[in-house]
């Protein structure tokens, strides 16, 4: 199923080429290990998906006297501008890391170039409309998807377990494929908790807000449309609170910002961040606006593969993490959730069903929809 969108990634990258910016690496030697770092519009201060990878390049730089990282942020999003970004630096780095799926047609001048190598996030490399596997991996690209639905999956389960007015949604940025996972997962994880708990929490979707998939399929939801437009955000996230949302799941990077200030000017209603811890961004005075949020371990993977690199025991590879590498969770911590005890002590034992392989929520391309959706 994932060369349906392979192709359909193809089909985007047109030969439109945008230049990118960089900002100074930091400082160390010119004989330690150079890296790079090349993100989408919202940059690597995004405080979820792109900063969650630069974590894990920063605490590798940090332990590595010499080593050396510079951020690149490709301003315009589009899928051949960002490959072009790598293609204009990469024979100036030892290792680029790729953020996103906007990057997966970099498989080209991965080949091109085998003394660099690369650490590609959400997505597997694209050489001339063909989605490389497990077996066609290159040997100078890590590669890495997330089963994204299994932590919307337990962000469907948080809100559904915490809300009080019975009306629950979830914001997405872009309908990668990515974004798709996380709003299936979502949906999933409400109707779990509806059927097993005989609740009846409705998933609001607004119609004009609907995502187009990589193939051109309506997969609903409620998607922004962009990575870096917190003033959209701001009015999805008004309208979902009209409609009587008090809990909003909120998978959109930057735009998603936008959705958090909404949330702080009304009353009464929840976020649930997405990728990385979200406590911190939902401080509002004497409170705070953040529920739980579920987890995708990026810097942990961008860490270990780096030492792979200094270790000499680098191999590529096209790889899914999920659960039962603890790649994929959220957040239960006191001082760092409002979610009560009893609806952790469900979503643990849920999590528990997943890792074992017995629950499988939705994906984009999994051959499930929230509707087949069953356990």
């Amino acid at each position: 199923m994932k060369k349906l969108f392979a192709l359909a990634l193809a089909s985007v990258m047109a030969f439109s080429l945008v230049a990118c910016g960089s900002s100074n690496s930091n400082g160390g030697s010119k004989d330690g290990m150079k890296i790079a770092i090349v993100s989408s519009p919202s940059g690597v201060d995004d405080g979820s998906f792109n900063q969650d990878i630069y974590n894990g390049v920063l605490k590798f730089v940090g332990e590595n006297e010499g080593a050396t990282v510079t951020p690149i942020r490709e301003e315009s999003g589009d899928s051949a501008a960002a490959v072009q970004a790598v293609a204009d630096v990469v024979a100036d780095y030892d290792v680029i890391v790729c953020c996103g799926f906007q990057f997966a047609g970099i498989g080209q001048t991965a080949k091109e170039n085998p003394g660099t190598k690369f650490i590609l996030i959400d997505s597997w490399p694209v050489i001339d409309g063909a989605e490389l596997t497990a077996d066609t991996a290159l040997d100078n690209v890590y590669a890495a998807y997330y089963a994204e639905q299994e932590s919307g999956f337990y962000a469907g389960m948080a809100a559904a377990l915490s809300t009080e007015s019975g009306k629950v949604a979830v914001v997405n940025g872009i309908a990668f494929p990515s974004n798709v996972n996380y709003q299936y997962g979502f949906e999933c994880g409400v109707k779990y908790a509806n059927e097993t708990e005989g609740l009846s929490v409705e998933v609001v979707e607004l119609p004009s807000y609907a995502g187009t998939d990589v193939t051109g399929a309506n997969v609903g939801g409620n998607y922004i449309g962009d990575f870096s437009d917190p003033a959209t955000g701001k009015v999805v996230g008004n309208a979902l609170i009209a409609e009587g949302c008090d809990i909003i799941f909120v998978a959109a990077g930057d735009s998603g910002n936008g959705v958090f200030t909404a949330a702080k000017e009304a009353t009464g209603v929840k976020v649930i961040g997405c990728d990385v811890d979200q406590y911190d961004d939902g401080a509002n005075g004497d409170s705070n606006i953040v529920l739980t949020s579920g987890l995708k371990v990026m810097h942990d993977t961008v860490y270990n593969v780096l030492n792979t690199v200094k270790d000499g025991s680098y191999k590529g590879a096209c790889v899914t993490l999920n659960a039962a590498t603890d790649s994929t969770g959220y957040i239960s911590e006191a001082g760092r959730c409002q979610l009560s005890a009893d609806a952790i002590s469900k979503i643990d034992a849920a999590k528990a069903e997943l890792k074992a392989g017995k629950i499988v929520p939705a994906a984009n391309f999994n051959g499930i929809t929230p509707d087949t959706f069953t356990w």
